[in-house]
């Protein structure tokens, strides 16, 4: 360990489940779109939501083209760029919650984002506002050293997604390039809220677990209490996204956003 590493403070994400490890209890990682309806409300949200129970926050940066995107976090993304959103603005923002809330911050963000700012000045900027992980959705693991390397050095976790048809050698590749978290995708497709959930759930967490000691977090189609209880059996974080982001576009417009969107969260934390 360089002294630099002895002088870094833990990241928030890792730091957080230390702690749930040492309470016994699950985490919970809520995802909203970055400027739905706009990035004052997003403020607003993410310090409800940090209040109703949200262990760690992710944040959607809007993009024209968000290709792992269902319908509900697309119309969300166009949203947030019809409300003028930008990169600049959003870290901004998060600079902003940082004042106020330590909870963990991830930012769910395309490639070409960050490739257009250039890379380490975007991971830099990151970094100062106060965000804690990246989830790049279209970097491929065996194309990221650099990525890697900056992140590293910024003190930022890289989180990478692994899905049902990953093979285990591959699984194994992603899972010792990762921190943080590991993300698994419980279902094929894009985003989006499901009736049911995936069987053979605990086969696939067993094959990831074979591979790392990391945390795993499980979303992709969990939308409700009860969609949380069982998949929290399994794993270590419940991911919850499309169901808030449909609370977010039913009432965008009403005076008590937030409230409405933590009261509706609380009952899905309170599941675990």
């Amino acid at each position: 360990m360089t002294g630099i590493d002895m002088l870094r403070p833990v990241n928030r994400i890792d730091q957080r489940f230390q702690n749930l490890r040492e309470q016994k209890r699950k985490g919970f990682v809520a995802y909203i779109g970055a400027g739905d309806p706009d990035l004052a409300s997003t403020e607003a949200l993410a310090l409800r939501l940090a209040d109703s129970g949200v262990d760690i926050l992710e944040l959607g940066v809007p993009f024209s083209d968000p290709l792992a995107d269902g319908l509900v976090n697309q119309l969300a993304a166009q949203r947030g760029l019809a409300s003028g959103t930008t990169p600049e603005g959003l870290l901004e923002t998060v600079a902003a919650i940082r004042k106020q809330s330590d909870v963990p911050i991830v930012l769910y963000i395309y490639f070409n984002i960050m490739h257009r700012r250039g890379l380490k000045e975007f991971i830099d900027a990151a970094a100062a506002a106060g965000v804690d992980g990246l989830l790049a959705l279209d970097l491929p693991p065996e194309e990221a050293d650099e990525y890697e390397q900056l992140m590293k050095k910024a003190g930022l976790c890289s989180i990478w997604l692994i899905a049902p048809t990953t093979p285990e050698e591959r699984i194994a590749a992603i899972a010792a390039r990762g921190s943080g978290f590991i993300y698994y995708i419980s279902r094929e497709g894009v985003t989006g809220m499901r009736q049911d959930i995936v069987s053979s759930l605990d086969e696939r967490i067993a094959a990831i677990r074979r591979h790392t000691d990391l945390p795993i977090a499980v979303g992709f189609g969990i939308s409700n209490a009860e969609q949380v209880r069982q998949v929290a059996a399994d794993c270590d974080a419940v991911v919850v996204g499309s169901a808030i982001v449909n609370q977010i576009a039913e009432h965008g417009n009403a005076p008590d956003l937030p409230e409405r969107v933590g009261g509706f969260v609380r009952e899905l934390t309170e599941a675990l």
